[in-house]
């Protein structure tokens, strides 16, 4: 821990002495809003080493992940708006806060036994403090709008399961999906095609799966990266298979190229 410790404030001082005024013009330029990029690829880097499971790349990313929040703490120091120190002590008093039935045992605080007990009394506890704040914010505002969309879905749903505002079970949502098919499929029977309705009500799809996705416990932007990953490998070895040939892909038919699309994945099941 003092480890720990020792190198967090290392990197606190290394980013303050790049920001001082005989530091690095580049780092003296940026501002919060400069920044966001920069945290934005950061964390999907992050996600890629996980989904990797590549765990050197994973131990740098972080690193790199942490630098950018330490960085825009220093901006907002160098405002006189909070420290690192005072992001830190906020969310370790969140933890303390939201997690009762691990610091509050003593307390009479009644345990939870599963992962789906102790999500449902962190949004319940969560929801309480937004109520409780002298301006209160409804339940889906501390969703935050830059989220991807999928994962924005997710998260709403979430919010909306914490007060009872749910499908019942995982094949609810599944009618639900159905219903919301058929409605595509209403869409692509009119002509002309209404390219706003085509939008909505693919949209709705989209929520709808991602709800299903969240009801089995299954985080979709998660299992969509992993999707593209797959297809992208199959078809980066379709492509290479059908060069080794002489052939090129725009001169061959669809059925040919199902054909070739068939036989990578064929192959790649027996690799397994």
């Amino acid at each position: 821990m003092s480890n720990a410790a020792d190198e967090f404030q290392r990197l606190i001082a290394i980013v303050a002495r790049l920001r001082a005024p005989d530091g690095c013009p580049w780092d003296r330029e940026q501002t919060i809003d400069t920044l966001k990029p920069y945290v934005l690829e950061e964390t999907y880097e992050v996600l890629e080493a996980i989904d990797a499971h590549d765990h050197a790349a994973l131990r740098d990313e972080l690193g790199d992940f942490l630098f950018e929040a330490v960085f825009v703490a220093q901006l907002e120091a160098e405002a006189g708006h909070f420290t690192i120190a005072d992001s830190v002590k906020s969310v370790a008093d969140k933890l303390v806060r939201r997690h009762p039935h691990v610091f509050k045992r003593e307390q009479g605080e009644p345990g939870l036994d599963t992962a789906h007990q102790v999500r449902t009394r962190w949004e319940e506890i969560k929801a309480q403090e937004q109520r409780d704040q002298p301006k209160p914010k409804t339940l889906l505002s501390g969703v935050p709008e830059g989220l991807p969309a999928l994962l924005r879905a997710y998260q709403i749903g979430v919010r909306c399961g914490s007060v009872g505002f749910d499908w019942a079970k995982a094949a609810d949502v599944s009618v639900k999906i159905q219903e919301e098919v058929d409605e595509v499929r209403e869409v692509l029977a009119t002509a002309p095609m209404d390219l706003a309705r085509a939008e909505e009500e693919i949209g709705d799809l989209l929520f709808a799966i991602a709800n299903l996705a969240r009801k089995l416990c299954v985080e979709p932007e998660t299992a969509l990266r992993k999707a593209n990953a797959k297809f992208t490998r199959r078809f980066t070895a379709m492509e290479t298979r059908i060069a080794g040939t002489g052939r090129k892909m725009p001169d061959m038919s669809l059925d040919e190229l199902e054909d070739e699309w068939r036989l990578v994945k064929a192959q790649r099941a027996e690799r397994r």
